[in-house]
Formats: C-alpha cells, structure tokens, sequence
C-alpha cells in the first residue's frame, strides 16, 4: 500500500474511533510499529492530528462528524422510501444484485423484500442492516453477505477483508448511496472505508444505479467514489433542485425524479 494511501485510511480510522493506539494500527495496515509512529508524526506536521501516549487522537473538533445510521434512517424517511420503491422497480426475476451499505440502499432492500412477483433474485451486500431488511424473502432470494471487518458506525463490513468475495462476482445491477453528488466532484462519502466497498461494488455491476435523496445533490463529503460518468442513473426525489438536476443532466447523468 503505498504510503500516502495508508496515512489516509489512518487518518480516516481516527477521525471514525477519534483514537487508536500504535500496536493497533501497526495490525490493522499489516507494518511495524516503527512505520506507524513516523506516519503518525507525518499526519502531526500536517496538523490533522496530535499524538498522545500511546497513540494519537484527530487534531481539533471531528469534520463533520458521520451521523449514526439510525439517525440517518429517520432523515427523509418519506423520500426515501419513494426512491426505493422506484430503484425496486428495476429488479427482475433471476437477475443478480449487490448493494452498497446505508439507509437509501435498506429501503431499497425493503421494496424488493415487498414485491411478491419477484423470486430467484440474488442479492451481494456488506451491509448488515440491508441483509436483514431481506431476511423475510429468504428463501425466495438469496442473501449473501461480502465478509470483511465491521464498521459500527453504519453496519458496514468493510476492509480489511471487505472485498475479496466480490472480486470476481459480475452482476446485473449494483446500487450504492452516498453522502453527496455533486457536478464538478461527483459522487462522494463520509467516510473513506465504505466508499472504497462502493468503488469495488460499481465494478461488479453491468448497471450502476445511484439511489440518493434530494438534500445530497450539490453536496461533497470527504471520501470520492466515483466520477458522474461511472453511475447509469440516479434516483432522486422529486424535492431535488431543479436546477442542480438540469447541471447535472447535462454532464451526461440520467436522473430519475421518484414520487
């Protein structure tokens, strides 16, 4: 991994735990603890973040802080759902899927548990509460979950161990969420472990579905995804700007209004 690589997922670990210890960090990259004290002292000089016995904490109040996926379930449930019933719709009989972890992609997973005329669907997933939200269809579908280390935050398995089953799995359709999708930055999120997960998802897909609700268009979180020109489409609610949808329609995205 190369170094400025692993000093960001550092980074990104302590900004989500807001302290980790050097033996800790020394297992979880795979190096020796002589490596992660001179990483940690580079991320100081940069001021990101302050080492303390034993290891080091995020330098200063936590940007943006990610929301619990709890929290975040509640936040425009309506639209949500909308948006999920509409991403359903697209899903036929016998055809695969793999789905992103977050709370659009659990709606998601409700609507296609709802749909009775769907049967022999497949379903990849790394998200815990998704995987659950498709339990009833069992054994109508079957659920496999990616494996990987839990992310507490958002129920997420992620690295490392996150992506070796779906390396070489294709399927007909992925869907992701996101934290904010933006003309000129494209699809990103708030936090670097789960949007790694989704940049490995949206290789697997032969259709790259975005599912996001209208607060996200025009915004930009901290970890990119993808560029727009990686996504097929991107379901949103019908509350979405006018104009950020016209933007981004013109820099080639096809956008969906659910309702």
């Amino acid at each position: 991994m190369p170094t400025e690589v692993r000093r960001e997922r550092m980074l990104g670990l302590l900004m989500e735990q807001e302290f980790a210890r050097v033996a800790e960090l020394a297992e979880v990259f795979g190096v020796s603890s002589v490596t992660v004290r001179a990483d940690l002292d580079a991320l100081e000089e940069q001021g990101r973040i302050r080492r303390v016995r034993g290891g080091a904490v995020v330098a200063g109040p936590l940007p943006r802080t990610e929301p619990s996926f709890e929290l975040s379930l509640g936040t425009a449930a309506v639209e949500k759902a909308q948006i999920a019933r509409a991403a359903a719709r697209l899903v036929g009989s016998g055809e695969s899927v793999m789905m992103g972890a977050g709370t659009t992609t659990a709606y998601v997973a409700r609507e296609l548990v709802a749909r009775a005329d769907l049967t022999e669907v497949t379903v990849f997933t790394n998200g815990l509460r998704t995987a659950l939200e498709l339990e009833p269809a069992l054994p109508r579908f079957a659920v496999v979950l990616t494996g990987g280390s839990l992310r507490r935050q958002q129920h997420s398995l992620v690295d490392p161990l996150g992506g070796k089953l779906i390396e070489g799995v294709r399927v007909d359709t992925v869907f992701i969420g996101c934290g904010g999708v933006h003309p000129d930055d494209g699809v990103t999120n708030v936090n670097l472990p789960d949007a790694e997960m989704k940049q490995r998802m949206l290789r697997c897909g032969a259709r790259r579905i975005l599912v996001a609700d209208s607060a996200k268009l025009g915004a930009t979180s901290m970890a990119p995804i993808c560029a727009l020109s990686d996504i097929d489409l991107l379901i949103t609610g019908e509350a979405a700007d006018p104009q950020l949808v016209a933007v981004l329609r013109e820099r080639g995205l096809k956008v969906e209004l659910a309702g």
